[in-house]
């Protein structure tokens, strides 16, 4: 059964906290900054809102290396990629098209159809090494 989903007043918020967020974020980073924003709204709220918007479509959701959950609003419709900067949380949506034919012809090799993949690279960005490298 497809339930469409009510756009609450909750779910709003979350949704416009997550547009002004400039890179991924976690659930309860997202709720601290509706916190202190004066927002009342509980953290099983926030991550139920974006667990919703990640299913729509209209938020990304990926695995942070240390296994944590983050979510970004979606600027992009359809499959694509990230670069993402593991200090400050830029990210910088690419496309990758040769990672798509060699995911489409691994597949194949192996007699899979209909594979699917997530590709997300970590790195740092320019401005979070130039830093580093000055050590400020």
């Amino acid at each position: 059964m497809n339930r469409i989903k009510r756009n609450t007043w909750q779910r709003e918020a979350v949704r416009e906290a997550l547009d002004d967020t400039s890179g991924f974020i976690s659930a309860q980073a997202l709720h601290s900054s509706l916190h202190a924003a004066g927002s009342p709204i509980g953290l099983a709220t926030v991550y139920r809102a974006l667990g919703d918007l990640a299913a729509s479509g209209d938020a990304d959701s990926l695995q942070s290396p240390e296994g944590e959950a983050l979510y970004r609003a979606c600027s992009t419709t359809g499959h694509h990629h990230h670069l993402i900067c593991r200090n400050c949380g830029l990210t910088v949506e690419i496309a990758a098209d040769e990672v798509e034919a060699w995911a489409k012809m691994v597949a194949a090799e192996h007699g899979f159809t209909s594979a699917a993949h997530v590709v997300d690279v970590f790195g740092l960005c320019a401005n979070c090494t130039r830093l580093q490298s000055t050590g400020e």
